[in-house]
């Protein structure tokens, strides 16, 4: 089959693959937003080829739904499939891998979009995964002949050891090896990839390490913010004693029992109160922590907000916290920054990487240490003229760094060296 040929004005057509984009919470949905629009706004072609929870797009950013059996949604989580819903093929793949405990949502992902994709082959000019790694990429890449590059912001391997570690009864390790099962297709994946590439330096050490994927095919293009709208808001008053916090998925990895046990320690000598911007889930350690700690008057929990919204929450508090005990890059981390807010963080992963040095641009403190956390919140609590530098610096050190632009300009960089290296 002939090359197909790219436009003469130099864009690009790509095929971008979001296996789950939730909009407004979660890096991969914010990450697909952001980044189609700036690479549209740079003059390329981007289609979006999505599953649920679908992403919202810039208007010009068109979007096929390829929608899965929606196994793992918010209101029904690990529902059952029903027989009638099993439409096609990769609907009966997806609820087969399901009723063996695995995360099925990738592998079926993958096929649909190889299904979609492999009588469009003079449409695009590459394909651009989203994390997802499953097995139609290499189907995509090797017999459709398409140049794929795929982003991995962390190695799911690394969830995988953490949920292991913090499993609560060998019932609940069983379950998360399972569940974790698809980490070995993503892997024996990624290696095989022609392109790859990640958000940070310590991501890439990680995915070396965990997935084998060669160097010389791996490469740090860091993400992004918007500083115009995660911004100070100068008319907005900060309250007293207030710590918010990001929690898009609540598993031990974000750490969130960690500051809760914080906290926990805070509210017996001050007035404090912590906003979880994320959705509580019934059955993980935080949730024991928070009904073990009777955490009930001073913690709440915001849900499906806009960014408006969470650039408020974040203007009204005095300290933001990242508790995670890793992060491949943390978006939270740099929106908070940007908004001024002094970040409390630890140093798991790539966030001394990202969030720069303790007591100039943040505070720091070891991941899984909610003694070293609640100290240092009370430090910062207890001195304004230091909150205050730390979070202008932070906000420099963003402008100085990130934005969604920058991402856009490098990835495509990545795309003319992936098509680069197969005309060679």
């Amino acid at each position: 089959m002939p090359d197909p040929a790219t436009p003469d004005d130099g864009a690009l057509r790509i095929a971008y693959l979001a296996y789950r984009g939730k909009p407004h919470c979660g890096g991969q949905g914010v990450y697909t937003r952001h980044l189609t629009k700036a690479l549209v706004d740079l003059g390329h072609h981007v289609e979006v080829l999505a599953g649920q929870p679908y992403p919202e797009l810039d208007e010009r950013v068109p979007m096929v739904r390829l929608p899965s059996l929606d196994l793992y949604n918010d209101h029904f989580p690990m529902r059952k499939p029903r027989i009638w819903e099993l439409k096609t093929r990769w609907d009966v793949a997806e609820a087969m891998s399901f009723a063996t405990g695995n995360f099925s949502e990738p592998m079926a992902f993958s096929m649909r979009a190889w299904d979609h994709l492999r009588n469009r082959r003079n449409d695009f000019d590459l394909i651009h995964d989203n994390q997802c790694l499953g097995w139609g990429l290499l189907l995509l890449q090797n017999r459709e002949h398409f140049p794929v590059l795929s982003t991995i912001h962390h190695p799911i391997t690394v969830d995988r050891r953490l949920e292991i570690q913090h499993a609560r009864s060998l019932v609940e390790n069983v379950g998360k090896r399972r569940w974790y099962s698809f980490t070995r297709m993503q892997t024996r994946v990624a290696s095989r990839m022609e392109r790859v590439m990640t958000v940070s330096e310590s991501s890439r050490g990680d995915i070396v390490a965990d997935h084998g994927v060669a160097p010389d095919r791996l490469h740090v293009v860091p993400v992004g913010v918007d500083p115009d709208l995660f911004r100070p808001l100068d008319h907005v008053e900060r309250v007293p004693g207030r710590i918010v916090t990001t929690a898009s998925a609540d598993v031990a990895m974000k750490g969130l029992r960690f500051l809760l046990e914080a906290v926990a320690k805070l509210r017996t000598e001050r007035q404090v109160e912590l906003v979880i911007i994320g959705r509580p889930r019934e059955d993980s350690e935080s949730t024991d922590a928070f009904e073990r700690m009777g955490l009930t008057d001073c913690v709440s929990y915001v849900h499906g907000v806009p960014d408006e919204r969470i650039v408020e929450l974040y203007s009204e508090a005095e300290v933001a916290v990242v508790p995670s005990l890793y992060e491949g890059f943390s978006l939270p981390a740099i929106e908070a920054m940007s908004c001024g807010v002094p970040l409390v963080t630890t140093t798991g992963g790539a966030l001394p990487e990202v969030t720069g040095t303790h007591a100039e641009t943040c505070y720091q403190v070891p991941p899984g240490d909610s003694e070293a956390l609640a100290t240092m919140l009370r430090t910062a609590l207890d001195d304004p003229d230091s909150r205050a530098r730390i979070g202008a610096a932070g906000r420099r050190r963003v402008i100085d760094n990130w934005s969604w632009r920058h991402t856009a300009v490098r990835t495509v960089d990545q795309y003319r060296a992936l098509l680069a290296g197969q005309d060679t």
